[in-house]
């Protein structure tokens, strides 16, 4: 059993190498082709505040990465999250098993009752 585990806990790094090396060729070839400008806020971004700089791609496949860069736009990180977050809502929230149950708690319960003493 720790041979396979072993097994699978390389394979897990190497397709995460992988993504990151993936990741970081197209977010340099980004940098070079678009100003770095957000392309939703307009924040500019200098060396000190690159990082917060990410490339979002229009059609949501990471590996459509094409030379030109047409399917990228460079987002600030905040930007960037509204637009993951604006495809989740559009997509509609498809776990049903988790439900919250509703709030039981009432603080204004014996409000009444605490005002009338008062007086």
């Amino acid at each position: 059993m720790a041979k396979e585990t072993g097994k699978l806990d390389r394979v897990i790094l190497e397709a995460r190498q992988n993504a990151e090396q993936r990741a970081k060729g197209y977010r340099e070839r980004a940098l070079k082709l678009f100003p770095w400008v957000c392309g939703r806020c307009a924040r500019t971004f200098d060396h000190k505040n690159l990082q917060l700089l990410e490339v979002h791609h229009k059609n949501h496949n990471h590996d459509d990465n094409p030379p030109d860069g047409s399917n990228w736009e460079l987002l600030c990180t905040y930007c960037h999250e509204n637009e993951h977050a604006k495809l989740r809502d559009f997509m509609g929230r498809t776990d049903t098993s988790h439900t919250e149950s509703a709030a039981t708690h009432n603080p204004f319960a014996h409000l009444k009752d605490m005002l009338n003493k008062k007086t």
